[in-house]
C-alpha cells in the first residue's frame, strides 16, 4: 500500500532578497509533488515565489489520491494541482473534515477523457460516439487484450473510474494503465507517426491534444448523480455510466497553515496560471527537452510584475 507521503526529493532554502522577519516561522512549507509534469511545475513555481518571499520550502513526493492524510495531520501543507475531473470526490472528503481548506481555483480548466488521433475516425466512422467503441473494438486490440479493445488509461495512481465506466456501458475494451505520464505520450508519439490504433487518456491543459490532430470520445454527459445513482444514468444496474466530469483545478492543503504562515497562504490564493501557459510550459519540457528548473527559471523571469504582487 502506498503511504500518504514519501520521501523528501528537494528542499529550497531561505531566498536571498527577503528579510527574516517578514517570515512569520521558519519551519519548512511541505508541497506535494505528484507524477505528471504540468504539476510538478506549477509546484516549483509556487516553491519558487515562496522562496522569494523569504519562506523555507520542502518539495515532497506524494501520492496524488492518498495524500489528504498527511495534509489533514499537517505531515503536508499544501497541494497545488487538484483536478475537478479526477480528484473531486477525495478532496471533498478531506474538506468535509475541517483539517484542509481550498486555497481556491489555480485558473486552469481541467478536462480529461478517452481521446483518439482523428485517423482512426476513417476507420471507425461512428466515432466520436461512445457507442461506436465496440464495433471498433477489435481494431484497438493489442495481443494482450484481444478479443477486447485495449484503452491506454493514465498511472493507476490518477483514479478516473475507467475500470468502472467499461463496466457500466458494457464496453468490450481492457483498461492498460500506463506506468508513467511519459510512458503514456511516448507510445502516443510512436503510434500517431506509425498512424496505429491507439485509444488512450489525454488531458488539458496539455501539450499532446494541440501537437496531435485527434477528438475525444463522447460519452452521456456527467452529472454527479451518475457517479452515485445508477438508476440515473444510461444503466440502471451501474454507476460510472457517463464521462468524466470537466471543471477547475484547484489548491488546497493543511487547515493550519494560514495561522502559521499567512504570508504565504495569502500568495498560494493569489497564484493563477491560464491553460495556455501551462500547455506551452509542459511542451517545453516533454518535447523541446527543457529542464523544469529552466521552465520555471524562465517564467519566474517573464512574469515577475505579476508573482511579486502575490507576495507583497
Amino acid at each position: 500500500m502506498k503511504t500518504s507521503y514519501a520521501i523528501t526529493v528537494a528542499a529550497f532554502v531561505m531566498g536571498a532578497g527577503a528579510a527574516l522577519a517578514e517570515v512569520e516561522s521558519t519551519d519548512p512549507i511541505k508541497l506535494t509533488l505528484h507524477d505528471w509534469t504540468g504539476q510538478l511545475i506549477t509546484t516549483n513555481i509556487m516553491a519558487a515565489i515562496l522562496e522569494e518571499a523569504g519562506y523555507n520550502v520542502e518539495l515532497v513526493q506524494a501520492d496524488y489520491l492518498a495524500q489528504f492524510p498527511g495534509l489533514e495531520s499537517g505531515d503536508l501543507h499544501v497541494a497545488m494541482e487538484l483536478w475537478a475531473t479526477t480528484a473531486a470526490d477525495a478532496m471533498n472528503a478531506s474538506l468535509a473534515t475541517g483539517n484542509t481548506v481550498s486555497f481556491g481555483e489555480t485558473g486552469m480548466q481541467a478536462k480529461e477523457e478517452w481521446w483518439y488521433p482523428i485517423y482512426m475516425k476513417e476507420q471507425c466512422p461512428g466515432l466520436p460516439d461512445w457507442k461506436a467503441l465496440n464495433d471498433c473494438a477489435e481494431l484497438f486490440a493489442t495481443p494482450e487484450t484481444a478479443p477486447k479493445g485495449r484503452y491506454l488509461g493514465g498511472p493507476v495512481t490518477w483514479g478516473g473510474y475507467d475500470e468502472e465506466r467499461i463496466a457500466a456501458l458494457g464496453l468490450n475494451y481492457e483498461v492498460i494503465h500506463a506506468g508513467t505520464d511519459a510512458a503514456m505520450f511516448a507510445e502516443l508519439e510512436s503510434a500517431y507517426q506509425r498512424k496505429d490504433p491507439i485509444l488512450l487518456w489525454i488531458y488539458a491543459p496539455h501539450w499532446a491534444p494541440i501537437k496531435y490532430e485527434g477528438e475525444w470520445v463522447e460519452f452521456p454527459a456527467y452529472t454527479p448523480e451518475c457517479y452515485t445513482d445508477p438508476a440515473a444514468g444510461e444503466n440502471p444496474a451501474a454507476a460510472y455510466d457517463c464521462g468524466k466530469p470537466t471543471g477547475g483545478i484547484f489548491k488546497a492543503g493543511w487547515a493550519g497553515l494560514a495561522d502559521k504562515w499567512p504570508g504565504a497562504a495569502k500568495a498560494i490564493t493569489a497564484f493563477q496560471l491560464t491553460n495556455e501557459d501551462m500547455g506551452s510550459m509542459v511542451g517545453k519540457v516533454d518535447v523541446d527537452g527543457m529542464s523544469i528548473d529552466d521552465v520555471v527559471d524562465e517564467w519566474m523571469t517573464a512574469n515577475e510584475a505579476v508573482w511579486t504582487t502575490w507576495i507583497q
